[in-house]
């Protein structure tokens, strides 16, 4: 695999871990990064040797990068994205895909005009246990699925300022759900609500769905518990199958209960591995931009769901 010339649009939390495993990789030629923060950029240049632009705009017009990481401010990604694609740039852009249904139609409406890769970075499906219950689900190890449960919590992440926790943190289990019961989201009822003074939108919700098939899934999310939790269970028709997400760690009860030997990775590794891989051959991502415009819609769906008292069907979301 020939190697690809990367640039990195924001560099918080999120971009400095984007920087930092494209930096490793044999595939990846880190030539830039940019952010608002001038002290930011300096600590990514002095480390990883990328040069640094306070402009995005002037890394986006640099024709030698090929493709960038977007890891801006949800708020911002559609302008990033479209100004990357206007600049011929393949595009990974963290999750949420974008902040309305209408900007995620329209970047993805550009992207395959351009003729370039819009790829949604929802690192979780590259989990080496998510990964595992994918393939155990797929050979019938627990028959099928009847119903999930996630967990997902922990305190007030500081560098979180315009979104809430459901599009932070349960759309990363929308997106789980759908991706395992390999079947639509036709419904979603959610109840959510702020406790924290210094949240401006809610700090926890609950959260159910219905599947086309009538199987359901129900997520809790917050950041008021004190400690950090990402966990998963799927219970089958023979038997259930337990995840955790930070230990990679997975367990099988059931008639067919087992050990199971789950080689550890970095979830980050994988997903950029193979978003530059689709580049490279020119092929579709793994996880489209139609798939987080997916999970945007469900998570919307149930911000609606908590306003209205009722459940949403995701028909009647419209693209306006």
């Amino acid at each position: 695999m020939r190697t690809v010339n990367v640039g990195v649009v924001g560099v918080g939390a999120m971009g400095e871990n984007h920087v930092r495993v494209y930096h490793k990789m044999e595939e990846a030629n880190l030539l830039a990064v940019s952010d608002v923060s001038e002290r930011a950029l300096k600590k990514i240049e002095r480390k990883y040797g990328a040069k640094g632009y306070t402009d995005y705009s002037e890394l986006l017009e640099n024709p030698d990068i090929e493709v960038v990481s977007v890891c801006v401010p949800t708020t911002f990604h559609h302008a990033v994205v479209m100004e990357a694609i206007k600049n011929k740039k393949h595009v990974l852009v963290e999750k949420p895909i974008a902040f309305t249904l209408n900007e995620a139609e329209e970047m993805i409406a550009a992207a395959k005009e351009a003729g370039v890769i819009l790829a949604t970075g929802h690192v979780e499906r590259f989990n080496p246990a998510v990964q595992k219950a994918k393939e155990l689900i797929e050979d019938g190890v627990i028959g099928d699925i009847v119903s999930a449960f996630a967990k997902r919590v922990g305190p007030l992440p500081p560098r979180i300022k315009d979104v809430g926790v459901a599009i932070d943190l349960a759309i990363h289990d929308l997106d789980i759900m759908n991706y395992l019961f390999e079947d639509d989201i036709t419904q979603v009822y959610g109840t959510m609500n702020s406790i924290l003074d210094d949240c401006d939108f809610e700090d926890h919700a609950e959260i159910m769905v219905s599947f086309d098939n009538e199987s359901t899934g129900i997520i809790e999310v917050n950041w008021l518990t004190p400690y950090k939790r990402r966990e998963l269970e799927l219970t089958g028709t023979d038997g259930i199958i337990t995840v955790d997400y930070i230990k990679q760690s997975l367990d099988v009860y059931g008639k067919f209960a087992q050990d199971i030997e789950i080689v550890h990775e970095e979830p980050l590794k994988g997903e950029l591995k193979s978003f530059l891989n689709a580049v490279v051959n020119d092929e579709e991502p793994e996880i489209t931009g139609e798939d987080g415009l997916k999970a945007l819609k469900m998570v919307i769906a149930a911000n609606k769901s908590s306003k209205e008292h009722r459940p949403i069907s995701l028909d009647e979301l419209e693209v306006r």
